[in-house]
């Protein structure tokens, strides 16, 4: 199988499009930067994704502006840093009053209005609010299957991970109402049935595509999935087949729904007019020890500044069009509205954009105009700013602190124990040297270079000037939750949470 999919590539290589391409964009879901075998893991089983890789441009240093699923799906679809939107601190819940705010422009408002049939699969996290009024539908999409927040944010005690009748791993959240499937804005299922989920995506991604085929326009595809967020769970096909535990099987049906996923486009034919991105909205959860992911050679992960938490793996692959490599240029998930908006001949939002145009880079006819980098905590503030910035090779860290998101590491800068902490003057790093973070440049006043000195005080510089031009939005977290806005299959039921209960017939 895996054979005969590297041929349709090497076929679709000779195709071009004339109009603007189809677009999927694939978002995983706390997926370490070393977790793919194109990133160097030794037993992940990633065939697909690594074939993507070979025959695409991989990013080496691609980041997402906060290591966290709302602030991070944010910042993806809107080209703005979160706290412009109010998106902090910390993430959505199921009865959050607040949301992505209407007001604000998504990547698929922007390719609807170009004519493009826009589609969702998968984890939403931006808000469900009343009426659903933060749904999918109400803010580009035309249609959307999926789960309005995280697969964890309800009870899973009783709900099967892995068929035929593996339990989840703990008991995830309690109090709260069973995870729904929503269609568009109706429930499909309370709770859906897990291992049968990605399919479900799987099919509603090909109706998408042959539906905009036969209607003669492009498609966009924002495929979210839930994998490799914990509980991990998979489909009988993967259960106990990846040599890598629960994580690993979760991580296999990933790869399986990507190479489904270009098999499908290989079968209407439109790989040639096709551009697919890949990547993720943060780093892994290594809490979770081996149900977590991996950063590879990167410090910490999920809920920190540190490169294990905000560096991700990414390809772009359009065959034809993107010419197969690697690039050591800066790139963010902030840059994608952009990037896809001039791909796709739409104009851009009138608003204030953090990110740049990269598509002189994916095609070959210059480089990314990126230089510098901000990162933003999960729970920040505008007394302090940003707490870490890339400029170059260069990276300062001015605040750290650690997150129960990346507890069990060696490093015990990465546990929750670790307490936020300034560091004046700040934590500097040559990236290109010293991915991991291990030497501070300026650790030993004996041995500072003057490189470094300069390097900080840019750092130092870029830091005071962006902190002074940012201005935060109202927090939507701070509106607080109302528990009837979870939402519930039998409206007004009893006994509360517990009714909401239309499980998806198990097959």
């Amino acid at each position: 199988m895996v054979v005969l999919w590297a041929l349709a590539l090497a076929l679709a290589a000779g195709l071009a499009a004339a109009n603007p391409p189809n677009i999927v964009l694939i978002f995983a879901d706390d997926l370490g930067y070393g977790d793919l075998g194109s990133y160097g893991h030794p037993s992940s089983t990633t065939p697909y994704l690594d074939q993507l890789a070979k025959g695409g441009l991989r990013f080496t240093d691609f980041y997402v502006p906060v290591s966290l699923c709302t602030p991070s799906r944010a910042a993806l679809l809107t080209g703005r840093l979160p706290v412009r939107m109010g998106l902090y601190p910390g993430v959505l819940e199921p009865g959050s009053r607040g949301g992505l705010p209407l007001e604000e422009v998504t990547l698929a408002e922007v390719l609807a209005a170009r004519g493009y049939l826009t589609g969702m699969a998968g984890k939403w996290h931006l808000g469900v609010g009343p009426e659903g009024a933060f749904l999918p539908p109400h803010q580009g999409f035309h249609r959307f299957l999926g789960i309005p927040y995280s697969h964890d944010q309800g009870p899973c005690q009783n709900t099967t991970c892995f068929p035929p009748t593996t339990p989840c791993d703990g008991i995830c959240d309690q109090g709260r109402v069973p995870v729904p499937l929503l269609a568009n804005l109706s429930v499909e299922a309370q709770p859906p049935w897990l291992p049968g989920l990605e399919a479900h995506y799987v099919a509603f991604a090909r109706h998408l595509m042959a539906d905009a085929q036969r209607q003669g326009r492009p498609f966009f595809l924002y495929y979210a999935s839930h994998h490799t967020h914990y509980p991990q769970f998979s489909g009988q096909n993967f259960a106990r087949r990846s040599g890598r535990g629960p994580f690993g099987d979760s991580l296999m049906e990933l790869d399986a729904a990507v190479g489904a996923l270009i098999t499908a486009l290989g079968d209407l034919g439109l790989l040639g007019e096709t551009l697919v991105i890949f990547t993720a909205d943060n780093g892994p959860e290594t809490m979770r020890m081996s149900h977590g992911g991996c950063s590879g050679l990167l410090r910490c992960g999920k809920g920190t500044t540190f490169e294990g938490g905000v560096r991700e793996p990414a390809v772009a692959f359009w065959p034809g069009h993107i010419t197969p490599g690697v690039t050591h240029e800066l790139a963010s998930s902030l840059d994608l509205l952009p990037t896809l908006a001039a791909l796709a001949g739409a104009p851009l939002p009138t608003v204030t954009l953090d990110g740049v145009d990269l598509s002189p880079l994916l095609l070959g006819t210059g480089k990314s105009p990126r230089q510098t980098l901000f990162f933003y905590p999960a729970y920040p503030d505008e007394i302090r700013g940003v707490f870490a910035v890339r400029s170059g090779k260069y990276k300062a860290h001015f605040f750290t602190q650690g997150s129960a998101h990346s507890d069990t590491t060696a490093d015990p800068a990465c546990h929750a124990a670790s307490p936020l902490t300034a560091h004046e003057p700040p934590l500097l790093f040559d990236l290109s040297q010293d991915p991991g973070e291990n030497y501070n440049l300026l650790g030993c006043a004996a041995q500072v270079t003057p490189e470094a000195l300069q390097a900080v005080k840019q750092l130092e510089l870029l830091k005071a000037q962006f902190d002074a031009a940012m201005t935060f939005s109202p927090s939507q977290m701070a509106r607080g939750e109302d528990p009837a806005l979870q939402v519930c299959c039998r409206p007004g039921c009893s006994p509360w949470p517990s009714c909401c209960h239309c499980p998806e017939p198990q097959p």
